[in-house]
């Protein structure tokens, strides 16, 4: 089974779950904690996936680590150990993330700036690019890149809206040498 395909059944069942019993808003800001917290430490992935380890020694590591969550997101993380798919729970929380944004009307965003942005220039940029992507606002991740020189870059999902001063003058050049 792939990998995508893994994220996708997983991620669907929490959150058809999560959906059942009320709790979309508050899982999402908890798997937005396991999706930040594994990929910040990709060690974890390595330790769960160590052979060295038993799978009881495994659970009891994610249990510490994510003893804060909601049950249902821990048992989750606990299924994906004892199927030896702990590679998987980036995957799944995103997959949970999607959906839910899908249900909210919201996309990911992530929008590279030479400084970071205000409150003000976020949500302009939110109420731009949310309609042009159909969605009624944008869940903005700010990363701030010096090789841009000026302006914006935008990402969201598989579209880029290029509007930095790099991305001209890369055009400029390529028109000019064609």
């Amino acid at each position: 089974m792939s990998k995508n395909v893994v994220a996708e059944r997983y991620g669907l069942a929490l959150y058809q779950l999560a959906k059942e019993q009320n709790q979309v808003n508050k899982w999402e800001e908890e798997v937005r904690v396991v999706r930040k917290s594994v990929k910040d430490n990709p060690d974890l992935i390595t330790l769960l996936s160590s052979p060295n380890l038993t799978i009881q020694q495994k659970k009891n590591v994610a249990k510490e680590v994510f003893a804060n969550l909601s049950p249902s997101i821990v048992n989750t993380i606990m299924l994906l150990i004892d199927r030896n798919r702990q590679d998987h729970i980036v995957d799944v929380a995103s997959s949970f993330i999607e959906y839910a944004n899908q249900d909210h009307g919201v996309a990911e965003a992530t929008v590279h700036s030479v400084r970071a942005l205000t409150a003000s220039e976020t949500e302009a940029i939110s109420a731009t690019f949310a309609a042009k992507v159909g969605r009624r606002s944008l869940n903005i991740e700010n990363i701030v890149d010096s090789d841009l020189l000026g302006g914006i870059k935008v990402s969201i999902g598989n579209r880029i809206f290029d509007g930095s001063l790099r991305g001209q003058l890369d055009r400029l050049a390529r028109t000019l040498t064609t």
